[in-house]
């Protein structure tokens, strides 16, 4: 990754982009919709299920981005921002609306590109 952000309002657009196939996204949404279970049986049954949380959240994340984008986690190297972009990311999903937001991210980082040639 060659970029590097100083604002998370710069970084949302690369991270949408990273996260440009519809089954890499449906892969986060999983992984991310695992946490508040796992919360809740770590709260009330085992706090050792507390140890899964990461697991299964980044396992998700980490099979489509290795196998589906085929691109580097951006959690490397923003790791506080791609949780932050991650949990936007499930919110625009919850909403309906993260199909627009990939085409209007898409658009921007075009634009960008554009203007650095």
């Amino acid at each position: 990754m060659a970029e590097r952000f100083a604002y998370f309002s710069e970084f949302w657009p690369f991270y949408v982009c990273e996260h440009s196939a519809p089954l890499t996204r449906l892969l986060h949404f999983i992984g991310t919709g695992t946490i508040i279970p796992l919360l809740a049986v770590a709260l009330w049954i085992d706090p050792l299920f507390v140890l899964l949380i990461p697991v299964s959240a980044y396992g998700f994340a980490w099979v489509a981005h290795f196998f589906v984008e085929r691109n580097r986690p951006a959690t490397f190297t923003y790791p506080l921002w791609s949780l932050l972009g991650d949990l936007r990311m499930f919110g625009l999903m919850c909403a309906g609306r993260m199909g627009a937001e990939v085409e209007r991210c898409r658009q921007l980082r075009s634009r960008a590109a554009d203007n650095r040639d």
